[in-house]
This record gives C-alpha cells, sequence and structure tokens, in this order.
C-alpha cells in the first residue's frame, strides 16, 4: 500500500489517503459505540484498564494494530505520517487507550528493526491477528530512562556440547505500559556481550507480572512493574539471534517513537480546545461571549493554537523524511516530542484556566485531559532527557559544520523574507543567526560544561527548527494560492515573534548568565546578532492576534 509520488520526489512509506481516511473514520466510529465519553469517564475514574474493549480494538473488523505491521506479516505497513494520524485520532478520545495501543507498536519495534524473518513472522504475526497484547519492557527503577546503565542479567546457559539454548533472565522493570496484561514482552537485558532484547511470554515461570500503579493521569492504561527471577528464555527468543545489539536497536526506533508522542500530546491538547472554543461562544461575562474578550483569547487559547500549529508543521515535515527513508533522525523525534508535549501541556492547562470552574470538573473532561497530557513530557524520555540530547548534538553539529547547520536556515529565511512580504520569515532569520552565535560564544568561553547554559541552547534549537518547519509549511501554501494560506500566514507570523522574543531572551542569558563573559564580548555580541530588533519586534502583534481569533472563533 506503499504510495505512488512522482519522478521528481522520494517514494514515501505508507497508506493511500483514501485508505487512511477509512482508519480515522473507523476510531471516530468507536466514539460513538465502543469509547463512549461515559465509558471513558468511568474507566478513569475507577482507574480500569479496559482489557476488552481493547482488544476488540485489535479484532479483524477493527484492526488498528494492523496499521504499523508490515503487509509481509499481515499488516498495511502504514508510514510514520499514518501512525501519527492514527495515535492523534485516539489520543482525542483518551491518552489512556492511546497509550495502550502505542504500547502495542512500540513492544514490536525491536522485532521490526532487529528481529530475524522466523521471528517476524510468529511474533508479529501474532500481533497482526490480533492475539497479542505487547509491552516494551526496559525502564528500571535505578537506571531510568539510561539504556546504557541496565541492571537486568541474561546469562547464556548451555547443553553438554557448550551451545547455548537459552537465557536466565534476572532483574526488574517498572513503569511497562500494559506491562501487567501484555501477552509478551519484548525485554532489554544485559547479555555477556552487551544489551539484548528478548521476547518473554506470559506465563513463563519466575516471569511476575505485577499490580498496576495508581497513577496521576491516563488511569484507562496499565503501567505496572515486572520482575524476573531465573526466568528462562529460549535461544530463538533472542531477537536478531545476535547478542549485544539492543542499544543499536532501540536507538533506530528513538526518532520514531518519540515523533508519536509527540502526536500524542497533539490529540489531547486539540481535544481540550475543542472543549474550550465552543464553550467560549456560549458563556456570556461583562455582557459578551468569552469568544469576544481579548483577555480570555490572546492569553488562553490564540498562542496555544499558534504553538500546536507550529509543531504541527514539523511534525508533517519530520514523518515525511521518515517515510522518504531518511535514518538517524533522533535529534528531529527529541524536538517533536519535547516541543508538542511541553505545548499540549500548557494548551490542556489553559483550558483549564479558560473554563473557570467548569474546567476543574471531571463531568467537563479537560481536567482529565490535562493529568493525562503530563505524561507525554515524561515517557518516552523526560523533557530535561530531549533538552540534554537537542543541546549535545545540535552543538556538536554545528561545530562540525562550522557553523553551516544553522547558517542554512539564516539563508533559506532570508531569501523567503526576499521573496514574501510578510515579517516572519526575516524573525527566523534573525533567530537562527542569534542562536548559532550564541552557540559559538558558549562553546569558545566552555560555557556547554554547564546544563542550564545547554537547555537554553535545546530551547533556542527546537524554537528555531519548529518555526523554520512552520515558515516552509506557510510558504508552500502561500505559493500555492491554497484557502488555508491565510491562517497559516497569521499563526506564523504570532509564533516567529514568539521565537525572537525567546531566542533574544535565551541567548542574553547563555552569553550574560555565568558572569565569566566579560562586557565588551557582550556589547559584541549584541549589536552581531541585533538582538534588540528580535526582542522588540511586535509591531502588528496584537492584530494577528485579533485575526487569529476571528477564525478561531469564526468571528465574523
Amino acid at each position: 500500500m506503499t504510495q505512488a509520488t512522482t519522478a521528481a520526489t522520494p517514494v514515501l512509506k505508507g497508506m493511500k489517503e483514501r485508505e487512511l481516511k477509512l482508519v480515522l473514520k473507523t476510531v471516530r466510529d468507536l466514539r460513538k459505540r465502543l469509547l463512549t465519553k461515559e465509558n471513558i469517564l468511568e474507566w478513569d475514574k475507577t482507574e480500569t484498564f479496559p482489557e476488552e474493549a481493547i482488544r476488540k480494538m485489535l479484532e479483524p473488523e477493527v484492526g488498528l494494530q494492523l496499521l504499523f505491521i508490515p503487509e509481509a506479516y499481515g499488516g498495511v505497513g502504514g508510514g510514520a505520517r499514518d501512525c501519527c494520524a492514527v495515535v492523534r485520532e485516539v489520543s482525542k478520545i483518551c491518552l489512556g487507550l492511546s497509550t495502550a495501543f502505542f504500547a502495542i507498536q512500540l513492544g514490536s519495534d525491536p522485532l521490526l528493526v532487529g528481529g530475524t524473518e522466523a521471528q517476524k513472522e510468529k511474533w508479529l504475526g501474532a500481533i497482526a491477528d490480533g492475539q497479542a497484547l505487547v509491552a516494551y519492557a526496559v525502564t528500571e527503577p535505578d537506571a531510568g530512562s539510561n539504556l546504557a546503565s541496565l541492571e537486568t542479567t541474561a546469562e547464556p546457559v548451555t547443553n553438554d556440547a557448550g551451545d547455548i539454548t537459552g537465557y536466565t533472565i534476572n532483574g526488574s522493570k517498572i513503569f511497562i505500559s500494559t506491562g501487567g496484561y501484555a501477552d509478551f514482552i519484548t525485554l532489554l537485558a544485559n547479555a555477556p556481550e552487551g544489551p539484548t532484547f528478548f521476547v518473554v511470554e506470559k506465563g513463563t515461570p519466575g516471569f511476575e507480572q505485577a499490580k498496576g500503579e495508581e497513577k496521576h493521569g491516563i488511569r484507562a492504561s496499565n503501567t505496572s512493574p515486572l520482575y524476573f527471577s531465573n526466568v528462562f528464555v529460549p535461544v530463538e527468543n533472542l531477537i536478531g539471534a545476535v547478542p549485544g545489539k539492543g542499544l543499536h536497536q532501540a536507538n533506530q526506533v528513538f526518532g520514531y517513537t518519540r515523533v508519536m508522542v509527540g502526536a500524542m500530546a497533539l490529540g489531547v491538547a486539540e481535544a481540550a480546545l475543542e472543549i474550550a472554543v465552543p464553550y467560549a461562544k456560549k458563556r456570556i461575562q461583562f455582557g459578551g461571549p468569552l469568544s469576544e474578550k481579548q483577555g480570555y483569547t490572546h492569553k488562553l487559547i490564540v498562542p496555544n493554537v499558534a504553538r500546536l500549529e507550529a509543531g504541527t508543521a514539523y511534525m508533517e515535515e519530520l514523518t515525511t523524511r521518515l517515510d522518504a527513508g531518511e535514518e538517524d533522525l533522533q535529534v528531529e523525534g527529541s524536538i517533536c516530542k519535547f516541543f508538542l508535549s511541553e505545548a499540549a501541556n500548557k494548551t490542556a492547562d489553559d483550558c483549564i484556566q479558560a473554563m473557570g470552574g467548569y474546567g476543574y470538573v471531571s463531568e467537563y473532561e479537560v481536567e482529565k485531559l490535562k493529568r493525562d497530557v503530563k505524561i507525554t513530557c515524561i515517557y518516552e524520555g523526560t523533557s530535561e532527557i530531549q533538552q540534554s540530547i537537542i543541546s549535545t548534538f545540535r552543538w556538536k553539529k554545528t561545530r562540525k559544520t562550522k557553523g553551516a547547520y544553522y547558517a542554512e536556515m539564516v539563508r533559506e529565511m532570508a531569501a523567503m523574507a526576499d521573496t514574501l512580504s510578510d515579517p516572519a520569515y526575516g524573525l527566523y532569520s534573525g533567530a537562527a543567526a542569534a542562536l548559532n552565535e550564541a552557540i559559538d560564544v558558549a562553546h569558545s568561553r566552555k560555557l556547554t560544561r554547564q546544563q542550564a547554559v545547554m537547555f537554553h541552547l535545546a530551547d533556542m534549537m527546537t524554537f528555531v527548527e519548529v518555526g523554520v518547519a512552520m515558515a516552509r509549511k506557510t510558504a508552500g501554501l502561500v505559493r500555492a494560492g491554497a484557502k488555508t494560506a491565510s491562517r497559516s500566514a497569521v499563526m506564523n507570523r504570532i509564533f516567529a515573534r514568539e521565537v525572537a522574543r525567546l531566542v533574544a531572551n535565551s541567548a542574553l542569558t547563555v552569553v550574560m548568565g555565568t558572569g565569566t563573559v566579560d562586557a565588551a564580548a557582550v556589547s559584541d555580541f549584541k549589536q552581531k546578532t541585533a538582538l534588540d530588533s528580535l526582542l522588540y519586534n511586535q509591531e502588528g502583534l496584537l492584530a494577528d492576534m485579533d485575526a487569529a481569533a476571528d477564525m478561531i472563533f469564526g468571528r465574523s
């Protein structure tokens, strides 16, 4: 079901548009009969893992898991764009259910990237047939997300001839999504050759799937600790048949799985807005609807919509690159997850505020969405881990390319500014240039040794790269004369100003915050980067926010 493209563009992995629309319609239909609001609120209230409902979603008449299984193993071979679209739609209904669905996908990833043909046929075939809930068992009590510090061990077992017949697993895992109900798990453990993935089946002697944790949010998902006491797994369950490949296999999927978490966060944020926006149209305060009040729209709604549209542009660009076959996109995956999860968390929080007391009441769902979405800032690596990844690898890339990596963005955005009558592109160009200079100062002054500096660099890198993606999407829509071009242009200008402010403030913090850069060098930095033009270029912002509010709330 791979999409055909013109000779000038790469062939993109994934489903045809009409096929994806049918899958999305199936998800929406589930809300009407199986995943009703009443059921969702009840599962949340009682912290119930709805195993029966989830297994129904895997049955042939629904078969959502077929999306990420290759056609060769009984699936439909969906691409990253398809998986993001579906997980986004499921997350609008309930992030707990989406997490359970995502756990199946995540648990299958080690098999997809490293399994032998026999392993893929057996285990992926079982998933495709709807016979298996799956869990991905990596996180440990002491190691957390540091995969290099695993303590769970896998000791070889040999026969009389000295041949390895299997491995004995000892150790524990925590925070494993669907861990308590999984029919099999993909487990990362330390073999003598290094971290290695194994398949461990439910019911294997010594394998304990413990009681689920009581959680702040995503209560309809199961999150369980797992314990392994002399658990024997046969050698044929060693994924890929070669020990010591586990870290490589795990790193191969991070660029992909983290963008999925970004899509999950986006779906929750959109669900919150779909409740808060109609509410504002009906809620009368001080003689008029809230949707007419700038203090409401410009503070609580418009900035969030602009951020989410920018994040969507970045996600679309990244998933297209993944479907085109690009590899080594782990940093981009971190940027997508970091930006969208934080933006979604802010959106849900503001939607509670926007609805006042009603937002705090469970019946209106927004408070649940806020409790749920927070996990996207935590699982698959916390926001702070993403900041560390982003700043470290982008700093190294900038040095390796002698500044060319961000300089190319400076030139690209400047070229757009020259041909399109819109200040946003010039702001992005200036922000990318200031970022490049800040990285240079941080490197030359050895400021990169300070984590706080690196986090500020990560914030700048993230917002600049997301902004550039938004600019590219908007420019394409404008040049094509698309119906959505005017909306995209307004959101692009609003976000560009936010990027400019963030970069200006963070750049100054990097250069001045440690107190080790002399006044002359600071002055030179300010002049070279024209920070004042970034910090104070807010002309037309309120007019653009008025226009955005008109579009969001359908105001005439």
